[in-house]
């Protein structure tokens, strides 16, 4: 077998491996540095090879796209496919790290246990019945609320968001700042939840609305950034669930408690940065 070269990406390399199909080229695709082209054969190389070069001049030329569309070889498409699989495992941990990871799975874990009936784990992590002394030894009711959703769509919203934005702190901050935001940001906002409509409640997205909060708050040097129009969308979201529009139950209090844990962390952050 021979390296025709290197591509940045599975997609990119799958439109190409198609194409050399309909020219009754074998080539394979393999994942070592980057993700290699191989040809099978030497009959013609130098034809692949020259279209190896017209390809990385243009490999967005509409004959690729079109040889992806009409290759009828599954053994193909499927080494382009896993690869792609691999690629995006690949870019979902490297945008996480250690606190965004274990957070995301143990919420993954504890809804699957909701789905599947054992409800005394939600019984478990839910917040105190009733805010009493007596309570105390059971003081992780503070936090653990955090983890419970209650829908698809609840858990989908707030894990995608907890995963990009947790991520973006723990890779331009440190694991210790996001442990730091995640913790602060379900204990208050859950008391404050409590105190505007009792025990009933759950979910990461007071935790995500202190994350908007700090990026939004913290000093760009740092390398965190948010568009504009993704702030004034959570912002317009936030005001939204005061007024029952949605037809759903919102957790206002644990929204505006997170965007000010948030905001307050970063600030503080922010007068610290001179002296260090």
């Amino acid at each position: 077998m021979i390296l025709l070269g290197r591509v940045p990406n599975p997609r990119m390399a799958q439109a190409f491996i198609d194409y050399l199909f309909n020219l009754d080229i074998d080539c394979q695709l393999r994942q070592q540095q980057g993700f290699e082209l191989w040809l099978v054969t030497t009959d013609q190389q130098q034809l692949a090879q020259d279209e190896f070069e017209q390809f990385i001049v243009n490999p967005s030329h509409p004959k690729y796209l079109a040889a992806s569309w009409t290759n009828a070889n599954p053994q193909i498409s499927a080494v382009g496919h896993s690869a792609a699989n691999v690629e995006m495992l690949a870019n979902f941990i490297s945008h996480s790290g250690p606190v965004t990871l274990v957070t995301f799975g143990v919420a993954v874990v504890v809804y699957l246990s909701y789905l599947l009936g054992f409800n005394f784990v939600y019984q478990a992590l839910a917040f105190f019945p009733s805010l009493e002394l007596a309570q105390v030894s059971q003081i992780w009711r503070l936090f653990t609320p955090t983890l419970l959703h209650f829908s698809a769509l609840h858990i989908l919203f707030n894990l995608v968001m907890w995963w990009y934005l947790g991520g973006l702190i723990e890779n331009k901050v440190s694991s210790s700042k996001l442990l730091v935001i995640l913790v602060l940001a379900s204990v208050f906002p859950n008391i404050a939840q409590y105190l505007m409509t009792g025990p009933a409640f759950g979910g990461l997205s007071g935790v995500v609305y202190a994350l908007v909060g700090y990026v939004w708050w913290r000093n760009p040097k740092v390398g965190l950034y948010l568009p504009p129009a993704y702030i004034g969308f959570m912002l317009v979201w936030l005001v939204m669930g005061f007024f029952d529009l949605m037809g759903i139950k919102v957790a206002n209090g644990a929204h505006v408690g997170g965007l000010i844990v948030g905001c307050l962390l970063a600030w503080f952050d922010n007068k610290r940065e001179p002296n260090k």
